[in-house]
């Protein structure tokens, strides 16, 4: 598979692929006979693998730290993982800001037609449960 179908099957840019080739998140592209990258299922997998993480908010130097230690010849399986525990715990955070927010949004809505809230009920209606039971 070319860089333009690479590119295409994962709605990433061309120039992503390259900026992720130089920074060796990716393994070294092989070239065809006209010289031209010829990504293979492996590198498939690693621009997936990106691709998700970068979705899931990971930085890219949390990236290349993650895959030079998956490349190191020692066991870093405890490490790595550590990466991945801390970069699911801040997606967790948003996540729960999100809720927090979208449920308030969901009570203007609601309570739209009404439209005049006092300030104590809606700062009331936006926070969490937990941050309700800690003021008691």
């Amino acid at each position: 598979m070319n860089i333009a179908q690479a590119s295409e099957k994962f709605d990433v840019t061309k120039e992503t692929l390259r900026y992720w080739e130089r920074l060796n998140l990716l393994p070294e592209i092989p070239r065809n006979d006209s010289g031209y990258r010829d990504y293979g299922e492996q590198e498939l997998n690693w621009i997936f693998f990106i691709k998700a993480m970068r979705q899931a908010g990971m930085s890219i130097e949390s990236l290349v730290e993650f895959i030079a230690l998956y490349r190191q010849n020692m066991d870093t399986r405890e490490a790595q993982k550590t990466l991945l525990v801390e970069q699911r715990d801040k997606l967790e955070a948003q996540k729960a800001e999100i809720e927090k927010t979208l449920n308030y949004l969901n009570f203007k809505l609601d309570n739209f037609e009404s439209h005049v809230l006092n300030y104590e009920n809606e700062k009331l209606y936006y926070k969490t449960d937990a941050e309700l039971n800690s003021e008691t």
